[in-house]
Parts: structure tokens; sequence; C-alpha cells
């Protein structure tokens, strides 16, 4: 950790934006760690360079750290504040994707018990490719991992029917004083945060509506245009 650890008003203009490719006027902000943090603009995403993301091998060391498993009641409280606003809002029977379950697959096991079913995928540890299109995908806390969030996006909304909803967890970043005081610029594998403001910014850029926020973590979106609606360029 930096001692001095201070924000810092810095234009960076030799790197782009990974989710809008913004490349100018980016703001350069300093962390909790050695990695260098840049603020876009246009999308309000904020991103560490290319050469501070951490290799595969690390990736999947730190996930396999957690305590994940359907035995373990803090982990199913925690996903239950992804599923119960997204229940309202879903038909019955509806096929949805885990998108992004790590290493012991928890939410479809909960899904399944509400009537629906959950299919499994993760690039580390369930890789097949993922038979969509669903009528619903969640992606609990794996929108922070995402090293190409503009493909990423992209390819979770090709997996998901007009209609379909997108329930997204990840903690929302709300001052830029949050990375040097909040726990979730800590963690190494978090190279990406998100504002209200992007996630805004991603719902009219790949057709989506915002139906449900608690502004803190957890977004659900409709969708409603084809992935065709997402601007060229990136």
């Amino acid at each position: 950790m930096r001692p001095e650890a201070l924000i810092l008003s810095v234009m960076v203009t030799n790197h782009k934006c990974p989710l809008c490719g913004t490349e100018n006027n980016l703001k350069q902000l300093d962390g909790q760690d050695i990695r260098v943090y840049s603020k876009c603009p246009e999308c309000t995403l904020i991103f560490v360079r290319q050469e501070d993301l951490p290799a595969a091998d690390e990736e999947k060391s730190r996930y396999l750290e957690h305590n994940n498993g359907i035995e373990y009641p803090g982990y199913v409280k925690f996903l239950n504040q992804a599923i119960q606003p997204a229940l309202p809002f879903l038909k019955p029977g509806g096929r949805g994707l885990d998108f992004g379950c790590g290493p012991v697959p928890t939410l479809n096991i909960l899904m399944e018990r509400e009537g629906f079913t959950c299919e499994n995928y993760d690039p580390f540890f369930v890789p097949d490719k993922p038979d969509g299109p669903y009528d619903f995908i969640f992606s609990t806390e794996s929108f922070e991992h995402f090293f190409d969030p503009a493909k990423e996006i992209e390819y979770v909304s090709s997996l998901l029917k007009p209609g379909g909803l997108l329930t997204i967890m990840t903690v929302f970043w709300k001052s830029e004083s949050d990375l040097i005081i909040h726990y979730y610029f800590r963690d190494p594998s978090h190279v990406v945060f998100y504002h209200t403001d992007t996630i805004e910014w991603i719902a009219k850029n790949y057709g989506y509506d915002v139906v449900y926020s608690d502004e803190k973590r957890v977004v659900i979106l409709r969708k409603t245009e084809p992935i065709s609606s997402v601007p060229s360029g990136r």
C-alpha cells in the first residue's frame, strides 16, 4: 500500500477506456496499491492499466480462496441480494444462466428451488460454451473482473433473449475517494469499477432498460434492442 495514497488529477492520453473506447482526458487516480487507475470522462468507468492486470494463474488462485457453496449461509444470503429483487420480474419456468459461477456453483441451486432452470458458465471452472439464448442471466461479482468489459458485455448480451433480464451484482463506486478507503479496491482481481452512471451508459448503448437498482451493488436490466445497436469503433 502506498502510504501517501493521494488522489492525483493527472490526465492520461496513452491508453483508452476498455468499455467505451475513449482515449482523451482520462483522469489518473491513485489507489491503495501500486496499480494505476484511470477514470473515463465518457462512461465513468474506473479501470487499471493493461500492465496491472493479473496473470491467469493468479486470478484463478484468488477465486479459489473464497468460501462459496450452498452449505455457507452467509454466501446464500449474499446471493439472495441479487436473486430476490429479480424474482418478481421473471416469468415462471424461465431458463437462465449464472455467468461467472465460480468454482462452486450455488446460484443455480437457489434458482432451481424457485422453480427455474439455471445453467452455469465460468471461463476457469465451467468453460463449456453457454447454450443461449436465455430468459435471464445473473452475473454476481463477475463484472469487476472483466479485462475487456466491452467484449464481455457484448458476449453476455448475445446470450440473452430480447425482453430477457440481466442481473448484475458488483459494488458501485460513488466517490473517487473510494479508491483509497473502500475494501473493494484492495482485491487484485478487481480491475474495472462501475458507477451507477456507468450502468446507465451500458443500458443506453447496449439496448437495455434499467428496471431495478439498489444504487449500491445490484442492478437489473431488461434487454430491449438487438446487440447490433452497440456503437462501433471499440
